[in-house]
């Protein structure tokens, strides 16, 4: 029998599917412009343990300088990659980063998300993609584009966790220098898996030792109000450790 032409319909949706993946790597440049500079010069990663105190985005005061600070164009950037499958709180994690309240219900991100954080000594773009699957395949076309990689994990999505080890490794294998913290996400759910279980589910503890990979439990958007710490305090310490 011979082979059945494919359909227009896939023929449209191949092609746009092409044309997104053009269009948001040109946004991407546009948008940041500039490749890496810095790596983080640390020997060894660790796993799950709170980093060294930081300052935080306000607990700086522009009074205490003697000079002048820098014009907020005159900043140096930092670029940060945020990933992760579809649901695994990637945009929840950014709105909580700059301020907001998480959004009711789960809203997939179709193309990207980016937000903008002024620190005392440069500035952080973070930029979400999408995690649908027609989207992670373009995923490692930004990776050598910035200087640190957070990839998000469903701590209680347990059918979807061998997709989420998949993903991760290819993104791992393109850039063997890139940091990357893990964030296990969703903790505070009954069913979620514990770090050492996400940890060799993952493939984390088979990474090379001279790789910074970093494991950190969070729950961004807590279920219920018991749950005090969402963890986003020691992400952005850690982002900035790396970052500096």
């Amino acid at each position: 029998m011979a082979p059945r032409p494919l359909s227009p319909l896939v023929l449209a949706l191949g092609g746009a599917a092409a044309v997104l993946g053009s269009v948001l790597f040109i946004l991407w440049k546009a948008y940041f412009g500039r490749g890496r500079e810095r790596r983080w010069d640390r020997n060894e990663a660790w796993w799950g343990a709170e980093p060294p105190r930081l300052s935080e985005w306000d607990e700086w005061d522009p009074e205490d300088e003697e000079d002048e600070e820098p014009a907020l164009e005159e900043l140096e950037q930092r670029e940060v990659l945020v990933l992760g499958l579809d649901g695994s709180g990637k945009s929840t994690f950014l709105r909580v980063l700059s301020g907001k309240p998480p959004l009711e219900g789960h809203i997939p991100t179709w193309g990207f998300n980016s937000v903008r954080l002024p620190t005392k000594d440069f500035e952080v773009d973070l930029l979400e993609i999408g995690g649908s699957q027609n989207l992670r395949f373009y995923w490692k076309e930004f990776v050598n584009e910035v200087d640190v990689l957070v990839f998000l994990v469903d701590s209680a999505d347990r059918l979807r966790l061998p997709w989420a080890r998949q993903e991760l490794h290819k993104l791992l294998d393109k850039d063997p220098d890139l940091p990357v913290v893990v964030v296990a996400n969703k903790q505070d759910l009954s069913e979620a898996m514990s770090m050492v279980e996400l940890q060799q589910e993952l493939g984390l503890q088979a990474v090379d030792s001279q790789r910074e990979v970093f494991l950190l439990a969070a729950s961004i958007a807590p279920a219920g109000p018991g749950f005090e710490d969402p963890g986003t305090v020691h992400i952005w310490r850690l982002l900035l450790e790396l970052l500096s």
